[in-house]
């Protein structure tokens, strides 16, 4: 007896905090060991591409295992404590999938999140295109918020993001209702005219340039096709009603394709 409780002591300023599991046959020492090695239960947390910071502290509040901070907090102050020095949350954390162990605070998941996005768009913004029409790695976010609230075909992300560009440098409005989606806090059902009428700062319809924040947490892909375009003479595009778009070189053709969207969906009630 006395030498197991020599044995177990050495294991006492070893030991790591965390949730553990154990089969019911382990003796003292096994279980010990296992603690000290910090073989604790691992869960996890994702977030989706094109969500937003409001539905990313949702989707934080749900996790019991979680120690939650941020429910009172100010938006202000918790980016303050992460090194964000834009005054709007939105698009600065990476849309992925997170392991943590229970007690961890929902702080140190943004945390985690938010390096990983700063590590890819210092990345994929010093590897970009020469001759963007955007000037920061910043505008570079906001177009692939775009990018990525506008399809959900990786393979389209590079054409879209050809046509931000060509829009841009003819300026053009770039005319994205995502954007005007997101400017109106969101809508019921299809989007009608006179919300693409009415102005926010973030519809750009009626305003021209960039958005003034990302409106939705971009994943790789369209991170990376922001950077690096896809050179192309597109100017338009509308979807085809399968998920896809039909892309246009000018505003006859792009008339005829909405013309054709329109009909598919009449057929469809």
């Amino acid at each position: 007896m006395v030498g197991l409780v020599a044995r177990t002591g050495q294991f006492e300023r070893s030991l790591k905090a965390g949730e553990y599991q154990f089969q019911p046959d382990l003796n003292l020492l096994q279980v010990l060991s296992k603690i000290v090695e910090g073989k604790s239960i691992d869960h996890q947390i994702q977030f989706i591409e094109g969500w937003t910071f409001k539905e990313f502290l949702v989707e934080l509040s749900k996790k019991a295992n979680l120690k939650q901070t941020l429910a009172e907090a100010d938006t202000d102050a918790v980016l303050e404590s992460l090194g964000i020095l834009e005054q709007h949350p939105e698009g600065w954390f990476f849309p992925d999938t997170y392991n943590f162990n229970t007690g961890q605070t929902d702080l140190s998941i943004l945390q985690r999140s938010h390096d990983r996005m700063k590590e890819i768009l210092e990345q994929e913004w010093e590897n970009r295109s020469p001759d963007l029409p955007y000037e920061t790695a910043y505008e570079c976010l906001i177009a692939a918020s775009i990018i990525q609230k506008e399809s959900s075909v990786d393979e389209e992300f590079p054409i879209i993001a050809g046509v931000i560009v060509n829009r841009l440098n003819k300026g053009m409005r770039l005319q994205m209702d995502p954007t005007v989606i997101y400017g109106l806090g969101g809508i019921d059902g299809p989007l009608k005219r006179s919300e693409l009428d009415r102005d926010t700062p973030y519809n750009t319809y009626t305003r021209s340039g960039f958005p003034p924040t990302p409106i939705a947490m971009p994943g790789l892909a369209a991170i990376q096709a922001a950077a690096r375009p896809a050179e192309t003479s597109y100017l338009y595009f509308v979807s085809r009603g399968d998920g896809t778009h039909q892309f246009s070189n000018t505003i006859d053709e792009h008339l005829k394709a909405v013309r054709n969207y329109r009909s598919i969906v009449e057929k469809q009630g």
